[in-house]
C-alpha cells in the first residue's frame, strides 16, 4: 500500500500546520477529505481501511429496478448507495421512471449525488443519522407505503425496523459491500505510530473503525492510540470507537467531512487558546 501525503508544506500560520492526520476513508472519497485538511495546514496520510465492492449478487437490486414504479419512496443512507444504485439503474431504466417516487437523502453529500443525477430530494433530515431519517419521514403518511432502501450489505437495522413499525413495507436491497483492502497496511501503519508520527486518526464510519482494527490484527488499539487524538464523524462511529477501549477526543456535530474538519480545527484552536499542549 502506498501512503499518500502532501507534496508541499503548509504555512505555519495555519491551525493544523505540522499535524499528520490519518484518513481511513475509502480511496474514492479520501482525496476530498484530505484537501479540506490541507486547507488548514494538515499533512493528511491516506490509509484506506475500506474498499467498496459490488454486492454478492445483483439479483435483488435488478428485481427492484424492474419494479421501480411500484415504490413510493427511495431512501438513500450513503453516497456509495447512490452511486452503486444508479450505475445499475442506468443500464436498465430511464430517470423518467422515478418521477412519481419521493426521495430521501440522509445528508447533504448524499443529496448532492442525487441531484447530480437529476433526482429531486424531497426529504433530508437536519441530523444525518438513521434515527433522524425516521423522524423526518414520519411527517408523511407511511402506513402502506412501499419503500426501497438500497444500502450496504452490512448496516444498522434501526431504519428499516422503525419504518416497518410505522406501517411501511420496507425492501432492503444490497447495492455494495464494504470489504478490507486487498493489500496489507499493518507494517506501514505500525511504523508511523511507533515513530509517533500520527497526531490524529479520523474515522468516518463504524466500518472504518472495525476494518482498522481487523487490519491491525491483535494490536491493542487503546494502547496504540493512547497519545493520539481520535476524531469521529458522529456519535454512532464514536460508539464503535469506544467499544475498542478508545476515547474519541473529537466527535463532529455535523456528520460530514467538512463538519469533521471544522471539529478538528476547533479542537486545536481550543488547545492553542488555552496554552495547554493537549494530547497531540
Amino acid at each position: 500500500m502506498t501512503l499518500s501525503t502532501p507534496e508541499t508544506p503548509a504555512p505555519a500560520t495555519k491551525v493544523l500546520h505540522g499535524k499528520k492526520i490519518l484518513v481511513t476513508r475509502p480511496r474514492q472519497q479520501a482525496s476530498r477529505f484530505s484537501a479540506l485538511l490541507r486547507e488548514h495546514g494538515a499533512a493528511p496520510v491516506e490509509v484506506p481501511t475500506i474498499q467498496i465492492a459490488p454486492p454478492s449478487s445483483w439479483e435483488a437490486l435488478d428485481r427492484a429496478i424492474t419494479a421501480i414504479t411500484s415504490y413510493d419512496w427511495l431512501v438513500f443512507t450513503s453516497v456509495h448507495g447512490v452511486q452503486s444504485f444508479f450505475t445499475r439503474f442506468a443500464q436498465q431504466r430511464s430517470p423518467a421512471d422515478l418521477q412519481n417516487l419521493k426521495c430521501c437523502a440522509i445528508g447533504p453529500e448524499t443529496a448532492t449525488q442525487l441531484r447530480a443525477r437529476g433526482v429531486r430530494v424531497d426529504v433530508m433530515p437536519t441530523e444525518y443519522r438513521a434515527e433522524a431519517v425516521v423522524q423526518a419521514l414520519s411527517a408523511f403518511p407511511l402506513q402502506g407505503s412501499h419503500i426501497l432502501l438500497p444500502r450496504a450489505a452490512v448496516a444498522r437495522d434501526v431504519l428499516p425496523q422503525a419504518l416497518a413499525a410505522r406501517g411501511a413495507q420496507v425492501e432492503v436491497v444490497e447495492v455494495y459491500r464494504t470489504v478490507l483492502p486487498g493489500d496489507a497496511l499493518e507494517p506501514e501503519v505500525r511504523q508511523l505510530f511507533a515513530q509517533h508520527q500520527i497526531d490524529v486518526v479520523t474515522f468516518t464510519s463504524s466500518s472504518t473503525v472495525t476494518n482498522f482494527a481487523a487490519l491491525m490484527r491483535e494490536t491493542d488499539l487503546s494502547q496504540l492510540m493512547r497519545d493520539v487524538v481520535v476524531a469521529c464523524i458522529g456519535p454512532i462511529t464514536a460508539e464503535t470507537v469506544r467499544s475498542y477501549g478508545i476515547t474519541p477526543m473529537i466527535v463532529a456535530q455535523e456528520y460530514t467531512t467538512p463538519g469533521l474538519t471544522r471539529a478538528i480545527v476547533e479542537y486545536f484552536q481550543g488547545i492553542a487558546a488555552s496554552g495547554h499542549p493537549g494530547i497531540a
